[in-house]
């Protein structure tokens, strides 16, 4: 079923009585060519351009709960393509492209808007490097904008311009970026990953992983085992609890990230900012509602919930940007799990077991790179070889020194 205006309309005078599924609840097979573990964004947008781009058979995404329910389900919905370093840039330009297609490949309403993200400076330092920045995107092909302190009053007359300690001095404004409504991502991605015949497989958590001679063989699971050959893991902040179970140990931390959201309010940021001063990045959602976030929590946790002195940081951080926060209501908070690399940036490569493959260490960029690292997943996945926009996001990088340090700051906490 293809989904259009007229359809709607169709169903409309209908009783709605012609609506089908969106992708199928199955059984999983005995064996497979390709098990993608982990149904987020990722494993799905690998598992669709797999079958889509590279003519993959017999694919299978395991899914330990229900597709959304995990970091794919809870971010502050963010894209960009506003990096610096070589390693990174190229690939978020290609993830960003990707995405300003994304509704029509999938035949679905994901809610792309394209409504700008500015990158506020407050020094000028901060100027100097927002200028090597946006020229950074420009020369990868992306789009970048200096700002001074004029041309973002008159984008956003409501910010705190005379901050005694952190006036602002101007942005770094990104036009392309924008946001997406991340679980319209995950369902999309589901949907036309089932079209092209992948098992999507709920409730199926890998417990192990079946290695012989140094390959793979297949994955054990809650729902039985099931052959494979060849497995990729894509579970995000749950990387190093699955890849343990084949006796890896990754360059990686397991830290919670919390998001927020207010009442809803009449159209107020009509785009996303970012605090040069602060971690904090607001936009305001189609439902009214201003959601934002800051940083990750100081501690190693598996659990999808923060604590309150992070809650309190980032709303303070919120209310010294824009003091008419102070006057809304905060409506609900909810944590997601971020595989903190080493170096801050993330990893799509082969490991030394033959037919094992990872994706994780995405740190904050997860959502924004869902198109791309599932593009590069599946082509590593049919070629043995990385995306050209990829072959920076080695495992061994650490060893051979070849690190991409964007931020430089890695997974500690008290750097954010």
């Amino acid at each position: 079923m293809r989904y259009s205006g007229f359809r709607v309309i169709k169903e409309a005078l209908t009783g709605h009585r012609g609506w089908k599924p969106a992708w199928r609840d199955v059984a999983p097979q005995a064996e497979y060519d390709y098990v993608i573990i982990g149904g987020g964004g990722h494993g799905l947008a690998a598992a669709y351009y797999l079958a889509k781009q590279f003519g993959g058979k017999k694919i299978a995404v395991l899914e330990k709960g229900w597709i959304g329910g995990g970091n794919v389900g809870r971010n502050t919905t963010i894209i960009r393509s506003n990096y610096l370093l070589d390693g990174n840039e190229p690939f978020y330009e290609f993830s960003l492209k990707l995405w300003e297609n994304l509704e029509q490949e999938l035949n679905y309403n994901a809610m792309v808007s394209q409504r700008g993200i500015l990158n506020l400076v407050h020094t000028d330092a901060q100027r100097d490097a927002a200028r090597r920045r946006g020229n950074a995107m420009i020369l990868n092909g992306s789009d970048a904008e200096l700002l001074d302190a004029d041309g973002v009053r008159k984008m956003y007359p409501f910010l705190n311009f005379d901050n005694a300690r952190f006036p602002i001095k101007g942005g770094l404004l990104h036009r392309r970026g924008g946001t997406v409504r991340h679980d319209a991502v995950a369902w999309g991605y589901a949907r036309g990953a089932d079209q092209h015949g992948v098992d999507i497989i709920q409730n199926c958590e890998v417990t192990g992983f079946r290695i012989d001679g140094g390959k793979i063989k297949g994955v054990e699971t809650t729902r039985g085992y099931i052959g494979a050959k060849k497995v990729a893991s894509s579970v995000a902040g749950s990387s190093s609890r699955v890849m343990s179970m084949a006796g890896m140990r990754l360059p990686i931390e397991s830290h919670v990230l919390q998001a927020f959201v207010s009442e809803g309010l009449k159209p107020t940021i009509p785009g996303v900012i970012t605090y040069g001063a602060g971690h904090f990045y607001c936009s305001q959602s189609d439902k009214g509602g201003l959601v934002f976030g800051g940083d990750i929590d100081g501690y190693n946790t598996y659990a999808q919930r923060g604590n309150l002195p992070v809650v309190e940081d980032v709303i303070e951080s919120g209310v010294s940007l824009i003091p008419a926060l102070g006057r809304v209501r905060l409506l609900r908070s909810w944590g997601g799990i971020m595989d903190m690399s080493m170096d801050g940036s993330p990893f799509i490569d082969k490991t030394h077991i033959e037919g094992l493959y990872f994706n994780g260490g995405w740190c904050y960029g997860g959502f924004k790179a869902t198109p791309a690292a599932g593009w590069c997943l599946a082509h590593l996945l049919a070629t043995d070889t990385p995306h050209e926009t990829a072959t920076a996001y080695r495992l061994d990088r650490f060893r051979s020194g070849l690190i991409i340090d964007e931020k430089g700051q890695g997974a500690q906490p008290n750097l954010h």
